[in-house]
Formats: structure tokens, C-alpha cells, sequence
């Protein structure tokens, strides 16, 4: 998503829903966002939220806004020289760890998914979705992360996601519990979407029994949408994602709140470059945000930017300190993959 001004400052978000939504969501909002103060971008994307409300809270519209908000914080940036991290109150790091978030696959092409990512510099991976959990298969669970903890090495962090969110979850609260066990015995840091997103009081008897960390949130959208799962206690770690929530201006408040209650804030970023870039300037200005989530393999993570996101030895990345979010698109690259790219750039 492109915001431009009439000053010749442009800025760039990313949204995770379908195009045409956004297409239909850009013209509900257009009328809230011509003429308006592009350097205000909460009090702009507070205005576009109050102003749509009863058009359906959470859904198209807050995807659509986040999007913008973030293109808001883009332009902020590069009108006033300073990266968005420095904006949002100041930078706790000038790099953090990227996980390589890869899709699970039988035990025998689990070393191949993960192998040539490790070779690649990577030390965290995250592992999801594919047959785990779908099977009735206890003991092919465990194969597969028997396998992924084997192809990343003991001195890698390894995290799975059940993807609770999939389509007719065939699992509850038994199933998570007795796999958060057998997560254990792998040195796995969390367990991601153990339970259908809705199953509020499940998290939260889930949380107090696992041995190992429960993280979750990413379907949530709207920072009132993650009160109770705060004051519950249902998460040890929150994981907005800033392409749905309502942008960096949404996250940043979201993460706040969880600091309040002890929870851990770790961004969700299945998305683009641009989503990525948003999530390394929030890391550099949420003190105990210490990872950002990167596809392994994706073409809109890898191809979009103009300069490629690189590792450095210890598998880091920099938080670019340049201004707004410190990337640059490669028109011909976005071109491969957005149609009308051209007015994507000069409005």
C-alpha cells in the first residue's frame, strides 16, 4: 500500500488480507484521509478507526488501516529525517535475531526444508502448519519435530506452530496439553496457536500447565481485542501482527499493554519486506522484543527491498536507522507481483 502527499513525500505499508478488500476498504476511508495531516499518523489512523466503527470492527477495514497507518509512519520518518524506531521514543537495538519461519513437512523433508536456511546463517526456526497436529499422529508430532531439532542443531532456538487457525481444527485442550510435554524433551521455546483462536479459557488453562511457553494472538485485531487475553493470563507471549492490528501505531500500544502484565511481545510477520521493515523498527523501540518473524524462502520478503535483507555471523539482522522505515522498494520487482505498480509509486 502507497500513501502519497502533496509535499512529494511518499510512504509505504503492507497489508495481510485479500486485494480486492483493500481496494473496497481504500474507498470507504479515502474520504477521511484527503487533505488530511500525513505527519499525524495516530491521530489519523485513531480517526479512520472511530469513523468506521459500525462498518464491521476488526475485519477488512482495520486490515486496510493498518496498511496505511504504517505508510503514515513511513512518511513521518522521512519528512523528519529520523528512522521510525527513533519516533516511536528511541532505540533499544540496533540489531535483533530473525526465526526462519518455514511450513512443517513429513519427518524424511524435514532436514531439506530447514537445511538450506541454516546454511544461510540462520539460528532460530520456527516450524507450522503441514501435517502436524492433523493426523490423529501423536508419534509422527513428534517425528517431525524430532527431525526439525536434528536439522537445525542443539544450539538453535526452535519454535512450532500448530496453526489452531486452519479450517476446522481437529484438536483441543487434551491434545495441547499432552504435546506442550512432548515440546519439552526438543528445547522448543513456544508453542504457537495450540488452540482454536477463540478458546479463550483453554489458553488459559493451557498456559498455566505447559512446560513450555504459549504464544498466540496473531488473529486478533484491534488493541481492545487483546485485553482479556492480557488480563486473563492467557498468553506468555502476544503476537500481533502489524498488517492487521491497525499498524505500528496499534502494535506499539498493544506491546505496552503486554509489558504491563508480564507478557513478552513477539511481532507475527507472515507477510512482505514491508511488513518485515515495520517489525524491525518496533523491535528497536520495544525493550524486551528480542526476534521478528522471517519467511524462509518468499520472494515478497526477499525480492521487494532494492538492498536485500542480509545476516550478519550471528545470524542478525540490522535495523536499518535510515529515515521512515529505512528500506526502498525495487519498482521492478514490486512490479512482478502488484498490478498498477507504477501508480503504486507516483500516485
Amino acid at each position: 500500500m502507497a500513501v502519497h502527499t502533496d509535499a512529494g513525500i511518499s510512504g509505504y505499508g503492507s497489508v495481510f488480507t485479500n486485494g480486492r478488500l483493500v481496494e473496497a476498504a481504500i474507498d470507504v476511508l479515502m474520504p477521511h484521509l484527503i487533505g488530511a495531516n500525513a505527519l499525524e499518523p495516530e491521530r489519523l489512523s485513531e480517526t479512520l478507526h472511530q469513523n468506521t466503527f459500525w462498518m464491521g470492527r476488526g475485519g477488512t477495514l482495520t486490515h486496510a488501516i493498518s496498511g496505511i497507518d504504517i505508510a503514515l509512519w513511513d512518511i513521518l520518518g522521512k519528512a523528519t529525517g529520523l528512522s521510525v524506531g527513533r519516533l516511536l521514543g528511541g532505540r533499544y537495538r540496533d540489531r535483533v535475531q530473525p526465526y526462519c519461519s518455514l511450513l512443517m513437512d513429513e519427518p524424511a523433508r524435514m532436514g531439506d526444508v530447514i537445511a538450506p536456511h541454516r546454511d544461510q546463517g540462520f539460528r532460530a526456526f520456527k516450524i507450522g502448519w503441514g501435517p502436524f497436529g492433523r493426523r490423529d499422529d501423536p508419534k509422527l508430532d513428534e517425528a517431525i519435530v524430532r527431525a526439525a531439532r536434528e536439522a537445525a542443531g542443539e544450539d538453535a532456538r526452535l519454535f512450532v506452530d500448530a496453526g489452531a487457525s486452519d479450517a476446522f481444527w481437529p484438536n483441543g485442550l487434551k491434545w495441547a496439553l499432552n504435546t506442550a510435554h512432548m515440546l519439552k524433551d526438543y528445547g522448543v521455546g513456544w508453542f504457537e496457536e495450540a488452540l482454536r483462536p477463540d478458546a479463550l479459557d483453554d489458553f488459559v488453562a493451557l498456559r498455566k500447565a505447559s512446560p513450555v511457553p504459549i504464544a498466540g494472538g496473531e488473529v486478533l485485531t484491534r488493541r481492545q481485542s487483546y485485553t482479556p487475553w492480557l488480563v486473563q493470563g492467557a498468553l506468555d507471549i502476544v503476537q500481533p501482527d502489524v498488517t492487521k492490528v491497525g499498524g505500528i501505531s496499534e502494535q506499539r500500544r498493544i506491546a505496552w499493554m503486554a509489558q504491563e502484565f508480564g507478557i513478552r511481545y513477539i511481532g507475527h510477520g507472515w507477510n512482505t519486506a514491508l511488513g518485515l521493515a515495520a517489525d524491525l523498527q518496533l523491535a528497536s523501540a520495544i525493550f524486551d522484543c528480542d526476534l521478528v518473524e522471517y519467511i524462509g524462502g518468499s520472494a515478497y520478503v526477499d525480492r521487494l527491498a532494492s538492498e536485500p535483507f542480509r545476516l550478519d555471523g550471528d545470524g542478525f539482522l540490522a535495523i536499518p536507522d535510515r529515515p521512515g522505515l529505512g528500506i526502498d522498494l525495487d519498482p521492478d520487482h514490486v512490479a512482478r507481483y502488484a498490478p498498477g505498480a507504477a501508480r503504486f509509486f507516483t500516485g
